[in-house]
C-alpha cells in the first residue's frame, strides 16, 4: 500500500508543512508518488522542503496559505491546482497550542488557538471540499486532531477543545460529502516527537513523563505513516467518518 506508485497522479495538499508533522506528511505523501502542494503562511519557508522532494524526483510547489483567510486560501489552492491539478487529497494539519491555566488564559491566546485549529481547520476544508464536488472524481480529506480530542490535560484546554470540534467537523462533512464520493476521516495522535517538543521532552520533567507512558517512549512522525497512507489512498474507500488513533496505548492508562 505504500509503495512509490501509490499515490500516482494525485494531488495533494497539505497545511501546516514548515515544519513537524506536516512537513514529514509532506515528504510521505510525495515519496508515494503524490505532486504536493505544501501550504504555510510564509511560503518562503517552504522552499527547502520542495528541494528536498525534487531531490528523489517528486514534485512540490511552495503556497502561502493562512488558514484563517479565506481569501489566502482560495488564492493558494488556486495557484496549486493551476500548477498541480485538481486536488484529490488534503492532509488539514495546521495547527497551534497555547499552554496555560484557564483562569491565566488570555482572550488574544484563546482566540488565536480556536481561529486557527477550528476556523482554519472547517475553511480550508470547506474550500477544498467545494473544489472535490466540482470537479466529480471524490477525494481524500485527513484532518488532525489529538488524543485529547477524548481527555483533558491540565493548561491544555482550549487546545483539546478545538481537537474535539475537529472530530465533529470530521463526521459532519463525512456525513454530508458522502454523495460525492469524499471520504473524510481523522487522525488522532498521542505524543509524537517533533521539533517543537523536543526540548521539553529531554528535560527531567518531559523523561519522566515519558518513563509514566504505557510502554516508556515517545512516537516518531513516522509511526503514523500507516494511517496517514491507509485514509489517503484506496484502501480507505469504505471508511468515511472515522477515527483513528495512534497513541501506543497512552488513553488505556489514562493521561
Amino acid at each position: 500500500m505504500t509503495g512509490p506508485s501509490t499515490l500516482d497522479g494525485k494531488t495533494a495538499l497539505v497545511t501546516g508543512a514548515s515544519s513537524g508533522l506536516g512537513r514529514h506528511f509532506a515528504l510521505t505523501l510525495a515519496r508515494a508518488g503524490a505532486k504536493v502542494a505544501l501550504a504555510a503562511r510564509r511560503a518562503e519557508n517552504l522552499n527547502d522542503l520542495a528541494d528536498e522532494i525534487a531531490g528523489f524526483d517528486g514534485r512540490a510547489m511552495p503556497i502561502r496559505i493562512d488558514v484563517t483567510d479565506s481569501e489566502s486560501i482560495q488564492a493558494g489552492i488556486d495557484a496549486a491546482e493551476t500548477e498541480l491539478g485538481p486536488l484529490s487529497i488534503l492532509v488539514n494539519n495546521a495547527g497551534i497550542s497555547v499552554e496555560s491555566w484557564i483562569t491565566d488564559f488570555t482572550e488574544s491566546d484563546y482566540d488565536a488557538v480556536m481561529y486557527t485549529n477550528v476556523k482554519g481547520a472547517w475553511l480550508v476544508a470547506q474550500e477544498v471540499g467545494r473544489r472535490m464536488i466540482r470537479h466529480g472524481e471524490g477525494g481524500k480529506i485527513v484532518n488532525l486532531a489529538s488524543v485529547l480530542a477524548d481527555a483533558v490535560l491540565p493548561t491544555l484546554s482550549v487546545y483539546s477543545m478545538t481537537k474535539a470540534a475537529v472530530v465533529q467537523m470530521t463526521r459532519a462533512m463525512a456525513l454530508e460529502w458522502a454523495r460525492y464520493d469524499i471520504q473524510v476521516n481523522v487522525i488522532a495522535p498521542g505524543y509524537i516527537e517533533t521539533e517543537i517538543n523536543r526540548a521539553h521532552f529531554q528535560s527531567e520533567a518531559g523523561k519522566a513523563q515519558v518513563a509514566r507512558m504505557l510502554r516508556g517512549r515517545l512516537g516518531q512522525p513516522s509511526d503514523l505513516d500507516g494511517a496517514l497512507m491507509l485514509l489517503v489512498s484506496e484502501a480507505s474507500n469504505f471508511m468515511t467518518g472515522s477515527i483513528i488513533t495512534v497513541d501506543d496505548g497512552l488513553t488505556l492508562k489514562g493521561m
